[in-house]
């Protein structure tokens, strides 16, 4: 007769918990006494003992981390990869970068062969927030740490920007110009970054009741990308009361709305634009360009120093860094 192999997922369905906290249980990760209980009592229950070859196994990985970003030709994941690279030739560990293209099939493949090739560890900017999967990696004891953007169920270390006090100081500051009918272009929806700097724009328009009657009709989302910054901004254009400001939530989409408003002759600062995500030739524009300038290259080394005390196996509880934006104000905002 046949036995049934007892997995980690048995043991963290009978206990009550996720497969990574019976890995942590097991590996000697961070775990509060309670749980740690349940899933020792669970898996003596079950009969569940940890493979221990496997386990050292696993620790025989290579000196490759991956890093997994939506596009590479947004300048701010160029720089936020530099910052990866930076910090990780400093431990003599190499980078191998994935672009994903904001496609979670094209992320789940990167992330197997993470896990084929047994790599050291994984940076990963999320394709989406409900659908990236990091717990195959998680079970497998691989480190994880989430840049930018963090998936909803995973538990991992994360470095993230305050998007949603930037979206709110760069909303505020329209407001202060003299903009009225102020439209926010954020990414795609399911994408932490576009719904937290698009809750900081309505935040900011909330707070200013009458003044700012603008609401969701101002509201478009878009794809992060030149071309979709450009369709959002003729939609408003063709609006009856086209909005007076336009609050971009990337530099790729700022792009795209510069050059709908030359279309039709329109330019800043008569129709305000301001960009989450500064660029090297913002203050080279005419008018130069308002923006939210966003720490990328300490996003990116900060993800690499936490993914590194993981690999070294220095036990800490997980952890959440959040660095904060600096706005920008340059002529493209000086008021209708």
């Amino acid at each position: 007769m046949r036995t049934q192999v007892v997995t980690i997922h048995d043991v963290a369905r009978a206990a009550g918990v996720s497969p990574a906290t019976v890995s942590r249980v097991f590996n000697g990760g961070r775990v509060t006494p309670e749980r740690a209980l349940s899933v020792q009592q669970a898996a003596a229950a079950l009969g569940f003992a940890p493979n221990r070859v496997a386990r050292s196994l696993r620790k025989q990985r290579s000196s490759v981390i991956a890093l997994i970003i939506p596009d590479i030709e947004n300048p701010f994941f160029t720089s936020l990869a530099r910052g990866v690279e930076d910090a990780a030739q400093r431990t003599s560990l190499s980078v191998v970068l994935c672009n994903s293209d904001e496609d979670t099939d094209k992320e789940r493949r990167y992330l197997e062969v993470a896990l084929g090739e047994q790599m050291a560890g994984v940076i990963v900017a999320a394709a989406s927030q409900d659908e990236t999967d990091l717990a195959p990696l998680i079970a497998r004891g691989v480190p994880v740490v989430a840049v930018d953007r963090r998936p909803h169920a995973a538990e991992v270390d994360a470095v993230q920007v305050d998007n949603q006090h930037g979206g709110e100081v760069a909303t505020r500051h329209l407001l202060r110009a003299g903009y009225r009918r102020i439209a926010c272009i954020t990414g795609p929806r399911g994408a932490s970054t576009s719904e937290e700097r698009l809750a900081g724009y309505r935040t900011a328009l909330y707070s200013a009741g009458d003044a700012a009657p603008a609401g969701d009709a101002y509201v478009r989302h878009a794809d992060f990308r030149v071309e979709g910054g450009r369709a959002a901004m003729r939609e408003l254009l063709a609006l009856p009361e086209p909005p007076d400001a336009v609050f971009v939530a990337n530099n790729l989409m700022t792009i795209g709305v510069l050059d709908a408003l030359r279309e039709v002759g329109r330019t800043p600062p008569g129709v305000g634009v301001l960009s989450f995500g500064d660029v090297p030739w913002a203050s080279l524009l005419r008018p130069s360009l308002t923006a939210v300038e966003l720490p990328s290259y300490e996003l990116g080394r900060t993800a690499a120093d936490l993914l590194l005390q993981r690999i070294e196996g220095k036990p800490s509880p997980l952890q959440t860094v959040v660095l904060r934006t600096r706005l920008q104000v340059r002529e493209s905002t000086a008021g209708p």
